[in-house]
């Protein structure tokens, strides 16, 4: 290889490239924000549908000791939770939207209740159904709100770490 900057390669010959050039990143963008749609839209559902199918069950359970009197509370909770197991694999594709849906529907609404139990306690009873109100009731002072928000804020950091860390063993 010459050191003459003025060299040009021989006729036919394609130039070789320089090793230290780095390949084109794509545009992250389109991956950001179905991640972030996604985590925005998907965690409040995900989360109502497993409280509710919660709250059936307890109540089935405090009646009957049995849950399994209620295979629509047993249904609704499984498909709440394999909703919640979505929002954390939108991760792969953006950390943002299980950050974001972590930390809007899970950990500040928790934080909420721990500062001012009884205006949200009313607010919960003025707005939400009957079951779904008592079972996000008993999910905020269990602090299963919050945890649930921490781990899809866990899961949405960890997928932001891996991409970064994809090309070291």
């Amino acid at each position: 290889m010459t050191t003459d900057p003025y060299a040009v390669p021989p006729h036919g010959q394609p130039a070789t490239p320089e090793p230290y050039l780095q390949p084109r990143q794509s545009s992250r963008a389109v991956p950001r924000v179905i991640s972030g749609l996604g985590g925005f839209l998907l965690t409040p559902v995900a989360l109502s549908v497993t409280i509710y199918g919660g709250s059936r069950l307890q109540q089935g359970f405090s009646r009957a000791y049995s849950v399994a009197e209620d295979p629509l509370g047993l249904i609704l909770l499984i498909v709440g939770s394999l909703l919640l197991l979505g929002v954390a694999f939108l991760g792969a594709l953006s950390g943002l939207g299980p950050v974001l849906g972590g930390l809007l529907w899970g950990v500040l609404p928790g934080l909420a209740f721990f500062l001012s139990p009884h205006d949200i306690m009313g607010l919960i009873y003025d707005v939400g159904a009957r079951e779904l109100g008592t079972g996000l009731l008993t999910w905020l002072v269990m602090g299963a709100l919050v945890a649930g928000g921490f781990l899809l804020i866990g899961a949405g950091l960890v997928g932001t770490l891996s991409r970064r860390r994809s090309n070291r063993v």
